[in-house]
């Protein structure tokens, strides 16, 4: 390890107790067991971050005062989070002695009188008045939803004091869909952008999601878990990690399936040639394994769609427009503020004008107006989006899945996107959002994503986090959170400093966890938490008490012994699968490449012999597990299988778990190697630019599952291997 002054100076005392109490680590342990101390450097940043100055003696005693204080200057809290079914208090901070009532005015009408608990508190002076707290309780069989809890006062003044706040009921626990109670379900995982077909303009798009959902339907899958599919940067360069989005509520019109929109069929003359020589340039693309270039594919589209939002929309078709903007209100605008204003100055508001650096900038309402046809494009592109969406996950339904689309979640979004422009008073600056090291990324990862700031979320209402969920949600049948470790703690990273040198920083994970089983609930969703890495067991139990499944991923899933883990003692509520997007497809991983490709990145912090051997090792235990269970299909008397056998073997593994929930990625149907990410590089390694292809390397099309017997063939083998327990 290199020594740095970040590493040899300690905090005060007085500094560390400070962050402990506004939830900032001051230590940890690893994932190797080492115990890690936080240094002071580390310490006065990320508090710098949730705006406190420990760097003086009277930033510090400003910071205790407000958190000893600070809840006693409101009469209500900003945000009450309660469980349905489990008891639920909170204060009102009136004049000593001053009467106090409370009551909820619930969501959908109707009003319920609270009740004060017998409670004494000794009044306090704030600011020179004496003040005193009231406790009340909130009734544990309110309805689910976002209600409002209002109190009044008559302290002597002529007027009552009246406050309001947010409720919001959460379940206690969220159940399955109904649909997926009794039975387990499988599904399928996709890289949307690298499952091609036909039709597609070089890229994968909704209507091959409905095209892989209504295939995946009629051979029995519930689900078809897509990447994260959030909107990026509206101008080149295109972000390619859809982990690194420009916000996390609204989707990238790089998906829209040009030909399927309502406007293309009124097309005529050179609009319509010029649309459809776009597309018979890139439908090309479809046909060679290159890798994927999103700025070429978007270029394209966004010509094609100006073409086709020239003209006015029907009546109809401007009544549909007009409801959606209804239903997502300002924030819709500001994301198309951010995107018409992008594609003007850049995508970082650094560069802007400075009367709009901020949404509520002295010269926003005069470049809205001046820049008034580019906003209302940008929010019709989203509505195009969600109608795709609709139609996607009615044919997903309507094919036979009982859950259909499932949405990931990324952790955050990209530094200078829409989101840290609309939101930056609820996003943390100069910190980034990563991962201390561990054995599969030894120095750690900065993903550079501001984090959510704990306290500025409460003074929110969290309402932010509820509309990116809602919006995500409205047509999926579940959704898969990144990091779930990210709901009570995210690892910090000061700007300029290591991707080793941050801290945990912890959040509400009861607000956060009940907010998102609401929401789910609502949509009637499911939830998969991605709860890999140095996890500690309480968050595991408390997750799923939720209701909240867990992940579990064949390679990682070890006994007491470092050995596999038998199948039938991996967990229950999860989502079971061989691999996933940051390791090669199973067929790749079997023969190393995860290695190969560290190896030449120069990523390993230990020898590559090493490597090898505990590859090896590992292989040869799985090879055991596999013989003994009777899991492998062996065809000859010298006990050797082909690789495709044993990916086989490896998805049998998952159906003797006892998982409510597998998945097959899509590569491993039909035998591709390489991998779609490799953590911890940017343009070493084309990261989510990697097309899927057969074994052969040639590129897949979603209509070869149907035309070519052999890759049929090879797909319904594995398909069968995951969802039929019997030994072969």
């Amino acid at each position: 390890m290199t020594v740095t002054a970040e590493t040899l100076t300690t905090p005060s005392q007085e500094v560390v107790e400070l962050a402990r109490a506004l939830g900032v680590a001051t230590e940890y342990w690893d994932q190797q067991g080492n115990h890690k101390i936080i240094s002071a450097a580390t310490l006065e940043n990320v508090l710098a971050a949730l705006q406190v100055d420990v760097t003086t003696a009277q930033g510090r005693a400003k910071a205790w005062d407000r958190l000893n204080n600070g809840p006693w200057r409101a009469m209500l809290p900003a945000v009450v989070i309660a469980r349905q079914g489990f008891d639920k208090d909170f204060q009102i901070h009136v004049a000593d002695g001053a009467p106090v009532v409370a009551w909820v005015d619930l969501e959908s009408g109707g009003r319920v009188p609270l009740s004060q608990v017998d409670r004494y508190v000794a009044p306090r002076m704030i600011d020179g008045v004496l003040t005193g707290e009231a406790t009340f309780a909130v009734p544990t069989d309110l309805p689910l939803g976002w209600h409002t809890i209002q109190a009044t006062s008559d302290n002597g003044e002529d007027d009552p004091v009246v406050a309001t706040c947010v409720l919001v009921v959460t379940p206690g626990y969220l159940q399955l869909p109904e649909k997926m109670r009794d039975r387990r379900t499988w599904g399928l995982m996709a890289q949307l952008y690298a499952t091609r077909s036909k039709k597609s303009w070089g890229l994968g798009d909704l209507g091959d999601l409905g095209a892989l959902a209504e295939w995946g339907g009629k051979k029995g899958a519930g689900f078809v878990l897509v990447n994260p599919m959030h909107a990026a940067e509206v101008s080149p360069p295109m972000a390619p990690s859809p982990y690194l989005p420009a916000t996390r509520r609204y989707f990238n019109p790089i998906f829209l399936s040009i030909e399927s929109i309502p406007e293309y069929s009124k097309l005529g003359g050179a609009a319509k040639k010029k649309v459809d020589a776009f597309a018979d340039e890139l439908k090309k693309l479809n046909l060679t394994a290159d890798l994927l270039d999103r700025d070429r594919v978007w270029a394209a589209k966004k010509s094609s769609l100006e073409l086709m939002l020239a003209e006015p929309l029907s009546a109809t078709r401007q009544s549909a427009f007009d409801a959606y903007c209804a239903k997502e209100g300002d924030g819709l605008v500001q994301f198309a503020k951010w995107c018409a204003f992008a594609e003007k100055w850049g995508i970082s508001s650094g560069t802007w004008p400075e009367g709009i650096r901020r949404p509520d900038g002295a010269d926003v309402a005069k470049y809205t107006q001046q820049f008034a046809d580019r906003i209302d494009f940008y929010m019709k592109l989203q509505w195009l989006l969600d109608e795709q969406f609709a139609v996607a996950q009615a044919t997903a339904l309507a094919s036979g899945m009982n859950a259909g689309i499932v949405h990931d979640l990324a952790v955050g979004v990209h530094p200078e996107g829409a989101d840290a422009w609309a939101l930056q008073d609820v996003l943390a600056q100069r910190v980034s959002v990563g991962a201390p090291p561990d054995a599969f990324n030894q120095q750690g990862q900065d993903w550079s994503q501001p984090p959510w700031r704990p306290d500025a979320l409460v003074s929110a209402a969290y309402k932010p986090y509820r509309d990116m969920l809602r919006t995500i949600l409205r047509h999926s049948g579940g959704i898969r959170v990144d990091h779930a470790l990210g709901l009570f703690r995210l690892w910090w990273i000061p700007n300029g400093m290591s991707a080793a040198s941050g801290t945990f920083v912890k959040y509400d994970h009861e607000a956060l966890v009940g907010i998102l089983a609401l929401e789910a609930h609502r949509a009637g969703a499911f939830v998969v938490g991605e709860d890999l890495g140095t996890v500690e067991p309480w968050i595991l139990e408390y997750l799923g008490q939720r209701g909240i499944a867990g992940t579990s991923i064949l390679w990682f899933e070890s006994d007491e012994t470092g050995g596999p883990l038998a199948p039938e003692r991996w967990r229950q509520l999860c989502l079971g699968t061989v691999t996933v997007h940051d390791l090669p497809p199973t067929a790749g991983f079997i023969d190393g490449e995860h290695i190969r490709m560290r190896e030449s990145l120069g990523l390993l912090e230990r020898s590559v012999d090493d490597e090898w051997a505990d590859h090896r090792r590992s292989q040869a235990q799985w090879d055991a597990l596999l013989r003994s269970r009777g899991f492998l299909d062996e065809t000859s008397w010298t006990r050797k299988v082909t690789v495709q056998q044993q990916v086989e073997g490896l998805h049998r593994v998952l159906a003797h778990t006892p998982c409510r929930l597998l998945a097959v990625a899509v590569p491993d149907l039909v035998g591709d190697m390489r991998a779609q990410n490799q953590p911890g590089t940017d343009q070493e390694y084309p990261n989510w630019r990697v097309p899927t292809c057969h074994a052969d390397g040639t590129p897949l099309l979603i209509e070869d599952f149907t035309e070519s017997i052999a890759a049929a063939e090879r797909a319904d083998r594995l398909i069968a291997a995951v969802t039929h327990r019997r030994h072969w």
